[in-house]
This record gives structure tokens, C-alpha cells and sequence, in this order.
């Protein structure tokens, strides 16, 4: 396949590269932290930021919610069907 973009330097406006299915976990980090989430199933997501501030997100089914977490908690957490955008 052909990427016309394979030698551009992605920044943070640029669409996200890696998707991955996020399994909450009160004990675990994620493999990567997000630049966006998005859930199948909207609802509350209970997250850990990269800066290491925990609070608890609203999250619409189908949207790409913007924010970089590190870790999406079991407690707390709602919505289902979470993919992270990296």
C-alpha cells in the first residue's frame, strides 16, 4: 500500500496512526497513551491523564473524545467498546 504521508512527522493535529481496544483496568497502564478515545457504547470513563490527574469523563458513543490518558479504570467506568487513538 501507499502512504503519500510515510515521510511527514505527525503532530498533534494531525489524525491518529495506531488504534488499539482499551480493557479497563484499576491496575494497569495502558500499552501507549491516547490522543483520543472512543467508545461503541457512550457512559461515564474513569481515566488517569498523562500528567497524572484522575477524574471521571463523559464519553458519546461513536466520538473521538480528545485526551491523552495513560490508564482507564474498571471502577467508575461505564461506557463500552473503548478504542484508543494514538
Amino acid at each position: 500500500m501507499h502512504d503519500p504521508f510515510d515521510k511527514h512527522q505527525s503532530g498533534l493535529e494531525s489524525p491518529p496512526t495506531r488504534l488499539f481496544q482499551i480493557q479497563p483496568d484499576d491496575a494497569a497502564d495502558l500499552p501507549q497513551a491516547t490522543r483520543a478515545l472512543n467508545a461503541a457504547q457512550g457512559g461515564a470513563v474513569r481515566v488517569t491523564s498523562v500528567a497524572g490527574d484522575v477524574a471521571t469523563l463523559y464519553v458519546a458513543a461513536g466520538c473521538a473524545f480528545p485526551v491523552r490518558v495513560r490508564r482507564v479504570w474498571a471502577t467508575g467506568t461505564t461506557a463500552t467498546g473503548l478504542v484508543g487513538l494514538g
